[in-house]
């Protein structure tokens, strides 16, 4: 139990310094995008997952600022950028993070995405090759399949239910994405990242839906061929959203791709083993610096 504290104690310090901060923002095609920088180095660019903003990367920051200056970005529709009207793509995304790195003086990045960011990713390489030095997809997937648009459609369902959106990813994105082990063995740390949840600025309901229309309409598939620069895929082997089916096609479909996957983890590999998950990472982006 004192283990147990000592570790949710610890995570408690790493998510505090993403509280209260001042972002910078800049306009793209009417749209302000708040984001934040740390770190020096080549430019990494780390695109969030689904309704989350840039903080959802505060346990990668400590050890990839140590080689990288790390732009991340709150997507149009979360975080404090804004969240117009629906409907959104990964193909719009893709646009306007390419436009946004050129508005901000970035020539070429390293970009990293999670689940709905890796969705980005594919397709910002695809689309602007000459934005992207290296692409590392995470819990990703190439296209929506049956399974998956029953998952996303029973967390709209739930969305139409509960008093926010953050209690939409706390009872029920969350469970899919986190191993049983770390709900039974480490309460304190579950209860620590659904506290960071709600610290963070809320998103209104009409931005969630539009975002997981999104995900339910992509399909980077026909794509996938056209990426030519060194790729890194991880996966969870539990994961239950991105399953290593989609993980494994992927890699065969990205000629300079490597496939990383996580024995014991979930969709969330970046949250609950961060030791395990910037290790292998970090990894692959040393190798891909100039």
């Amino acid at each position: 139990m004192v283990a147990r504290r000592r570790a949710a104690s610890d995570v408690r310090g790493v998510i505090s310094t993403q509280k209260g901060a001042i972002m910078p923002q800049i306009e793209i095609d009417g749209l302000t995008i708040h984001y934040d920088v740390q770190g020096e180095g080549e430019p990494l660019l780390l695109i969030p997952y689904l309704s989350a903003d840039h903080a959802c990367y505060a346990f990668q920051l400590p050890a990839y600022t140590e080689h990288f200056s790390c732009i991340a970005l709150d997507l149009p529709g979360s975080g404090d950028s804004d969240k117009p009207a629906g409907p959104y793509s990964t193909e719009a995304y893709a646009d306007q993070v390419a436009a946004f790195l050129g508005a901000i003086g970035v020539d070429r990045a390293h970009v990293a995405g999670v689940s709905l960011g890796a969705a980005v990713g594919m397709h910002l390489a695809a689309r602007h090759p000459e934005r992207v030095r290296s692409l590392s997809l995470h819990s990703a997937w190439d296209t929506t399949d049956r399974y998956l648009t029953t998952i996303v459609e029973l967390w709209r369902t739930v969305a139409s239910t509960l008093p926010s959106v953050a209690d939409v990813v706390i009872q029920a994105i969350f469970p899919l994405c986190f191993t049983p082990e770390m709900y039974v063995t480490r309460p304190d740390f579950a209860d620590t990242l659904a506290d960071f949840v709600r610290s963070r600025p809320a998103q209104p309901l009409h931005a969630f839906l539009a975002q997981t229309e999104a995900a339910l309409t992509h399909d980077a598939s026909p794509v996938l061929g056209d990426i030519a620069v060194p790729t890194l895929v991880t996966v969870g082997a539990f994961d239950l959203v991105c399953s290593p089916r989609f993980g494994a096609r992927i890699n065969g479909s990205i000629g300079a791709s490597e496939l990383v996957v996580f024995e014991h983890l979930s969709h969330g590999a970046l949250h609950e083993d961060p030791d395990t998950f910037n290790r292998a990472t970090l990894e692959f982006l040393l190798r891909q610096r100039s």
